[in-house]
């Protein structure tokens, strides 16, 4: 784990940013005021928020007139759940359902498919390594 994604992962550690990440997700890029107004607190706290948000990768702003609108960075939340599904040991195969997220979503389908294929077909001949491996054992 680096030092990178400890910071991303306490940048999420607070729920009003947690909160700022869900509204932009569901509501597309929104102004500070419009979060402030969208999360019962000040402007004021909202950018503090966004400023750490943005520092860790989450959110960017793109400068419209006077208007800065914020977005998610989509490719870091993939990449939050890609880190989480390599050190999850809890049976729940999080880097299945982001590899099948990732292909709902792509364009290349085909090439995502066969690169899933791939790892699947890694997955079982490591699976058929440990059972060979266990019926040796067991024949001892």
């Amino acid at each position: 784990m680096h030092s990178k994604h400890a910071e991303l992962f306490k940048a999420l550690g607070v729920e009003s940013r947690l909160k700022i990440i869900h509204i932009l997700k569901e509501k597309g890029p929104l102004c500070v005021n419009e979060l402030a107004e969208a999360l019962g607190i000040s402007a004021s706290a909202v950018s503090q928020h966004l400023k750490v948000l943005k520092f860790a990768g989450l959110v960017k702003d793109e400068r419209k007139g006077y208007w800065i609108p914020y977005d998610v960075q989509e490719e870091m939340l993939e990449e939050c759940g890609e880190i989480l599904a390599t050190i999850c040991d809890c049976g729940c195969h999080g880097h299945k359902n982001i590899i099948q997220m990732k292909i709902r979503k792509g364009k290349d389908k085909l090439s995502l498919l066969k690169e899933y294929e791939k790892e699947l077909r890694e997955e079982l001949e490591h699976v058929r390594e440990n059972i060979k491996e266990l019926k040796t054992k067991k024949k001892e």
